[in-house]
């Protein structure tokens, strides 16, 4: 249990980091799994479980999305940045211990998914992810500039635009279709 519960309608900067350092993101396929499952488990009791919701979205099966999507929100998910050893997220807490109940998920299935296909055991993250309360639009224009510029940063890439695991190609493009 958090010493200071999460506010209900508040933005928070997250931020849940690997054992060690260890390299949790190893292949495209890993980061393409993050995202699907940053998709999935901002809902609320999902219909169905990721792995149905996973074969769906690889069949094209646009109902399983829509019926998804019918469900109440967690969280609204701003921003986010998936890094080799950790990720960022800005999320908006829509439900009473929503971002916990969301980012508890998030995490056990990725440690299950990343344990059985690397034939690992064991924990994959860093203790309790850290939540920093969002307190102006001043401060979410900062961290979402952070958030998005963390991969040039570490020089995984030269320009932010060229890193596909965040939402700063959403936040260029004027789709719809957008997950954050």
């Amino acid at each position: 249990m958090r010493k200071q519960p999460l506010k209900k309608d508040y933005l928070y900067h997250i931020c849940t980091k690997s054992i060690a350092g260890y390299k949790i993101f190893r292949s495209h396929e890993d980061y393409a799994r993050m995202i699907e499952m940053l998709k999935y488990y901002r809902y609320e009791n999902p219909p169905m479980r990721f792995s149905v919701y996973q074969e769906a979205i690889e069949k094209g099966m646009n109902l399983v999305v829509e019926q998804l999507s019918s469900k109440e929100s967690l969280v609204d998910l701003v921003a986010f940045c998936i890094m080799p050893t950790h990720i960022h997220l800005i999320l908006c807490q829509l439900k009473e211990n929503g971002i916990s109940v969301f980012m508890r998920n998030l995490l056990n299935s990725y440690s299950r998914y990343f344990n059985v296909k690397y034939n690992r055991k064991g924990p994959l993250w860093q203790g309790r992810f850290k939540a920093i309360l969002i307190e102006t639009d001043e401060q979410l224009r900062h961290l979402t500039r952070y958030v998005h510029l963390n991969p040039t940063s570490d020089g995984l890439v030269e320009n932010p635009e060229d890193w596909h695991y965040s939402s700063y190609n959403e936040y260029l493009s004027n789709s719809v279709d957008t997950l954050a």
